[in-house]
């Protein structure tokens, strides 16, 4: 649960900067960017003779869906929604990780789908109202979601616990994974190498610092805290960087809330550690 929270207070700080930073990049070439980063970052503790072919293979699978589709769908969606409307739209992921983790193990857990609306709940409390919805936005930040849950339900799966596996050794596939699938937009699209020039030296900082934190570290520690967590307990916490990212904007930037804002805050905090309750009780009977 630790490498969790930490992924998710360094997503806290991130919100705002793709739509504020880098307006007018194409967003394949954001992802194509980051990613490569991303893998860079790992490369080091890249270990390929340790892995068999087949589980390579499938890292790299998994890292094509869980950061290559998903990174296209969620940028794209910058170009319909807010920044803060994308914020918004992300938080059913939880509920997509309880189904698919059931679904993985041939069960149902009632506990797991409960907290992860609870979750859910938490997060859209705390959440900016929309006066409108642009579906095809919305779409995106589905399939987005829908990605990144398939890919941290198949990577606990995949690498167990009773694996002698470590996760550092392996993750650079992952990133391969989405890298290569971020390159197909990017190699079909033109006047990339413009683009890329005409970056400011703002936005080359802030594609560095999301590659190598947000992406690089904040995915490492997630998949790598999943494999020692219950399904229950990282569909939730699936959510918890909503109500931290507020609290971090009060504590670090100053920023005061309003009365209500403060108590739906709270409330959001109490229903998250409501929701990981429901979930720590039940480890027992999970299958």
């Amino acid at each position: 649960m630790p490498a969790l929270l930490a992924a998710s207070l360094i997503w806290a700080f991130s919100f705002g900067l793709i739509k504020t930073q880098l307006a007018g990049v194409p967003p394949h070439l954001v992802a194509l960017l980051r990613l490569v980063l991303s893998a860079l970052l790992f490369v080091p503790w890249f270990r390929p003779r340790r892995i068999d072919r087949r589980t390579l293979a499938l890292l790299v699978v998994i890292g094509a869906v869980q950061y290559g589709v998903m990174y296209l769908a969620y940028l794209a969606s910058f170009a319909h929604l807010k920044a803060s409307e994308v914020a918004l739209w992300t938080i059913f992921t939880p509920v997509y990780v309880a189904v698919l983790a059931d679904a993985a193990a041939g069960t149902f857990r009632r506990r797991n789908l409960t907290a992860a609306g609870l979750s859910v709940l938490a997060a859209w409390l705390v959440s900016p109202g929309v006066t409108g919805v642009a579906l095809v936005g919305v779409g995106l930040v589905q399939v987005s979601n829908l990605c990144f849950a398939v890919g941290q339900v198949w990577y606990r799966r995949l690498v167990p616990m009773t694996s002698d596996l470590r996760d550092r050794e392996i993750f650079a596939a992952l990133y391969l994974g989405g890298t290569l699938l971020a390159a197909v937009p990017v190699g079909m699209g033109t006047g990339m190498l413009g683009a890329l020039a005409a970056l400011s030296g703002i936005q080359v900082a802030t594609i560095l610092y999301l590659g190598l934190i947000p992406s690089g570290v904040a995915f490492f520690l997630w998949n790598a805290g999943a494999r020692r967590t219950s399904d229950g307990t990282v569909a939730v916490l699936n959510n918890v960087k909503v109500p931290l990212a507020i609290v971090v904007s009060w504590v670090v930037f100053e920023s005061l809330p309003s009365g209500g804002h403060l108590a739906r805050t709270l409330l959001a905090l109490g229903l998250i550690g409501a929701a990981l309750w429901i979930v720590e009780t039940g480890r027992g009977r999970e299958s």
